[in-house]
């Protein structure tokens, strides 16, 4: 019986390329229990490797976490092979909005201890007694409630290029860190809030969802199928899209486009980008933001020094890395001390911040205001930012709120400015509007007028 892959990345991506069939990007979880999830493994192996399946899997006793690519063709014999199983009857499978045949290219399928590592030792914690599941429209509706907190249970640099407006997106490198420091920050929100909870697939927010209930917070509700089944909703039912950004998924795509706003920076030179790389160096592997520009002149590498070992031998670099653990490195984008714009993307928990300094997380600037215009560009070095004038006019000593999801609602007064590239005293519809900022704008972030 086979349970390995007899094929490399490369020798499948052939094949793949030779066949030219269509192959379907899918993920789906089940929470249930699992007597033998060795045996499970095996069985599982078996009958997707028959249908050409590919993907990164992982079972436990607690149940299954799927991500995997399946050809178009053999896509319902492949979930007939899931019906086989009571507890898959039926099971939701959330299918990529932007489609890649090279998603996957191997059959990895392994035993863990949980599916989701959450640092929970606690056997009164029952995960099946879950949030309640909004659907896209749903999810709509409760973020426009004032009496909602929102939280991305995904880690910084997922959230660094996409998330939901107003979203609480902890700076953390793993899910089990979210749940302590979510849950001491909202003690005092248990009884009178809607905890609202989101993550890539759902599988998370799962867990989570359970957790907060188990933790006696009141009204707990959850984003169904996650971001991928909200970008394909809002699609279907032609919603707003409530997601700014890119959905940062864990194959080879690293992420597909949900909106058009692109909320992250270039790491190494602060160029808005959100495209994702590996380092070259095969001793680093760094995940982190790189323009095309960086790309090249770097050649996709995250520092000088890998740059340098990637024109090395092939034996000198293996010799260099050998018996050195690069580990989680992977995935600790933006942590490097070679990016020079390392905490271009960090997301701050204004929404936090404002909990601890009243009593709605939500609550909103109540002035008057007319829209202005939108940010473009944010000079890191100089402090300036550059805003298109969309409609109304700014004159010098307007009052203006620069406001954004990450941003914040922030008041200036427009002491100096330039006009298209010009000191000037009034800027119109058209024109581009440059002034000293004293924090860090975004690209989503718009121009408000303050009225008297």
């Amino acid at each position: 019986m086979q349970l390995y892959n007899t094929l490399s990345a490369e020798e499948r991506a052939e094949l793949i390329d030779q066949a030219g069939q269509q192959r379907l990007t899918l993920s789906f979880y089940a929470y249930a229990k699992i007597e033998d999830p060795k045996k499970f493994r095996d069985d599982l192996f078996v009958a997707w490797n028959a249908l050409d399946a590919l993907g990164r899997i992982y079972v436990a006793h607690e149940g299954i976490n799927a991500q995997m690519s399946v050809p178009a063709e053999n896509f319902e014999a492949f979930r007939e092979t899931l019906e086989v199983y009571d507890f898959m009857k039926g099971i939701r499978l959330n299918v990529a909005v932007e489609q890649d045949d090279h998603s996957f290219l191997k059959l990895t399928i392994k035993v863990r201890h949980k599916i989701v590592a959450d640092g929970l030792n606690d056997d009164t914690f029952d995960v099946t007694n879950k949030g309640v599941h909004l659907r896209a429209k749903e999810f709509n509706e409760i973020l426009e409630d004032p009496n909602t907190i929102v939280v991305d249970f995904r880690n910084h640099y997922e959230s660094e290029v996409g998330h939901f407006k107003g979203a609480i997106t902890p700076d953390v490198e793993t899910f089990r860190e979210s749940l302590p420091i979510i849950n001491e920050q909202l003690q005092d929100y248990k009884e009178n809030k809607n905890l609202v909870m989101y993550c890539t697939g759902g599988i998370r927010c799962e867990k989570a969802s359970a957790y907060f209930k188990h933790q006696g917070f009141k009204n707990v509700f959850q984003l169904e199928g996650g971001i991928i089944n909200y970008a394909k909703q809002i699609q279907e039912e032609g919603l707003e899209s409530k997601f700014i950004g890119k959905n940062f998924v864990f194959d080879n795509r690293l992420g597909e486009r949900i909106t058009d706003d692109i909320i992250a920076q270039c790491h190494q030179c602060g160029k808005p980008c959100d495209n994702h790389t590996n380092c070259a160096n095969d001793g680093c592997h760094l995940l982190f933001i790189q323009c095309d520009e960086c790309k090249a002149t770097m050649e996709n590498c995250c520092s000088t020094e890998c740059q340098e070992i990637t024109h090395l031998p092939l034996e000198e670099q293996a010799k260099l890395r050998s018996g050195v653990q690069v580990g989680n490195k992977v995935f600790r984008k933006g942590k490097s001390e070679s990016l020079k714009f390392k905490h271009s993307g960090d997301l701050p928990n204004t929404a936090l911040a404002t909990a601890q300094k009243t009593n709605d997380i939500r609550q909103k600037i109540k002035v008057k205001k007319t829209l202005v215009g939108k940010a473009e560009h944010y000079y890191v070095k100089a402090g300036i930012g550059l805003f298109t004038i969309e409609n109304q006019e700014l004159n010098l000593g307007d009052k203006i709120l620069i406001s954004g999801p990450t941003t914040g609602n922030q008041e200036l007064v427009l002491e100096k400015m330039f006009v298209n590239g010009y000191e000037g005293t009034q800027a119109v519809a058209g024109d581009k509007l440059t002034f000293a900022v004293p924090f860090r704008i975004r690209l989503s972030d718009k121009l408000y007028k303050i009225l008297d």
